[in-house]
């Protein structure tokens, strides 16, 4: 299966797109699609959703992943997030992709092991599980691919538990 991983930021938002049987996975592309601080919010979700739409036609997953908004101390920052994850989202729904959402702890405990770990614990481990020879420089691109690797373990499971129940 290949799975698109996205990682929203308004400044920006990584992606990344790994093909996985669920336990093996290997990477297809990674990257960050940069807007200007300055421009105002419609056309960097213009922007963001034009480059999404062409990784998308270029590479074709199967299905998509978004990591959900968190919102800590900052609610206008929670929410200019949000826009980005619903300009994503309607962009996934229109390509008529499986979407999956999980929290940034969903994430964490899928590809570390640990729901507190730090952006360079999950480098690490996505270099590891994608057997890279080093980290991704990015770790807006190695969240998305973080969030992907999440979507296709928790698809892994999933279907293993359903052929169990039959």
């Amino acid at each position: 299966m290949r799975i698109l991983g996205i990682d929203c930021g308004t400044e920006r938002t990584g992606y990344g797109i790994v093909d996985s049987d669920g336990r093996v996975h290997r990477i297809v592309t990674a990257g960050v699609i940069r807007t200007d601080a300055k421009a105002p919010l419609e056309r960097r979700l213009l922007a963001i959703g034009s480059r999404l739409r062409e990784v998308i036609r270029e590479f074709r997953p199967d299905a998509a992943a978004v990591e959900d908004v968190f919102v800590a101390a900052n609610v206008r920052s929670g929410l200019k997030l949000a826009h980005v994850r619903g300009a994503a989202l309607m962009l996934l729904a229109e390509s008529e992709l499986p979407v999956g959402s999980y929290s940034p702890l969903e994430v964490k405990t899928s590809v570390v092991g640990y729901g507190r770990a730090g952006k360079e614990q999950v480098q690490v481990m996505v270099k590891n599980l994608l057997r890279l020879d080093s980290v991704i420089d990015s770790e807006d691109a190695s969240d998305a691919l973080a969030v992907a690797i999440c979507h296709a373990t928790r698809a892994f499971t999933a279907q293993r538990i359903a052929e169990k129940a039959r």
